[in-house]
């Protein structure tokens, strides 16, 4: 009895093994099922996006994603506390009128930039764009859709209200009148400058700089002149750098907008002269000072701005490679020429000529020669 008794003990143990073998194998196959349809719900999910991806404006998209995933990252080392600064490779430019085609000298700039530096994040940030590339057709914005084929120029728009959130700027922006203002263009470039250089860091050039050689990156001022520091060249790749910061400080507190370059080439000298405890900052040029090199002119200025119509006239390459064989970006002083107007003339011969050629080149096809 006692055998027969195990046995049946037995059989039961077997028996209730087997039902809980069997249910989980139920469970086993409801989990594959769910698992199954889950599948298939995920297939069909990425192909309804793979279709809307394909009618949505590529470029626009590019534009998005690049913006979120360069800049956005920035504004959150910007604001946090972090003991060694972060340094950002990048290189900006600015267009502060509405004006949505830059001219080819502008288009130059950007894209020599780009070839020169290929290592760097080159952003231009346009007034007058509103995000959506799709509005700017190619056939009547040829200088834009030259730049976004540049695998690393990235356009973006530029809202000054934005960018000068949590900078003294914001208080001169909401009080000052762009419609009384006698250099309202020039100004809001000054400004834009110093709050990008601020919130992002990286280099900042003005779009009449055709650059020649990469850049390297570097805490970095430029005099024109031996007593002029100009602000068409800085390079801050630290993130809140406190030099900039009291540039900001003195924008403000000391602004007069109806005096050509004093929220520029004056406001920079005036701040240099501070920061080293220096009245002649001339006797730092080639040196260091508190953190900032001070670059020779010719790195951006070979040419002085009186003698600016030499870029249009024709040079010898051995006169070219002498004058030009330090320079990181030739700067042509593009405002000298608002009257007389000059323009980059293909087969001219000129020095401006050459450069487009050699370092623009999408430029000078597409906008110079055609």
């Amino acid at each position: 009895m006692k055998g027969q008794l195990w046995s049946q003990n037995e059989r039961s143990n077997f028996l209730m093994d087997a039902k809980l073998n069997g249910a989980f194998e139920e469970t086993d196959q409801i989990h594959t099922m769910i698992l199954m349809r889950k599948g298939c719900l995920f297939v069909f999910i990425t192909g309804v996006c793979a279709l809307l991806y394909m009618n949505c404006d590529m470029n626009s998209i590019h534009l998005i994603q690049s913006y979120i995933s360069r800049i956005s990252p920035v504004k959150e080392k910007a604001t946090s506390n972090v003991s060694t600064p972060a340094t950002e490779s990048r290189i900006m430019f600015v267009e502060t009128t509405d004006n949505m085609e830059p001219t080819p000298l502008g288009v130059c700039a950007v894209e020599s930039a780009a070839h020169q530096n290929p290592d760097k994040q080159i952003y231009y940030f346009m007034k007058g764009f509103n995000g959506n590339l799709s509005q700017y057709p190619q056939t009547e914005y040829r200088g834009i859709h030259l730049l976004i084929s540049v695998k690393n120029v990235v356009i973006l728009p530029l809202n000054a209200t934005e960018l000068f959130e949590g900078t003294p700027l914001k208080s001169w922006y909401l009080k000052v009148n762009p419609k009384k203002e006698k250099y309202w263009i020039h100004v809001l470039a000054d400004a834009c400058r110093l709050a990008l250089l601020w919130k992002y860091g990286g280099t900042y050039l003005d779009t009449d700089i055709i650059s020649l050689r990469p850049l390297p990156i570097a805490n970095f001022t430029c005099p024109e002149s031996r007593m002029t520091f100009s602000n068409g060249a800085l390079g801050f790749p630290n993130l809140n750098h406190p030099f900039v910061w009291n540039c900001m400080e003195e924008f403000v507190a000391n602004y007069i907008g109806d005096i050509w370059g004093q929220q520029g080439p004056r406001l920079i000298t005036c701040m240099l002269k501070r920061w080293c405890n220096n009245k002649d900052p001339g006797d730092l040029i080639g040196k260091e000072c508190n953190g900032i090199s001070f670059w020779i002119t010719n790195r951006f200025y070979p040419i002085p701005y009186p003698d600016w119509m030499r870029y249009y006239d024709p040079w010898k390459k051995e006169d070219i490679e002498e004058t030009f064989s330090d320079t990181y970006g030739a700067h042509v002083w593009n405002y000298m020429n608002s009257e007389k107007k000059k323009t980059i003339i293909a087969g001219s011969g000129s020095l401006i000529e050459y450069f487009s050629k050699l370092y623009c080149p999408n430029a000078f096809n597409n906008l110079i020669q055609s």
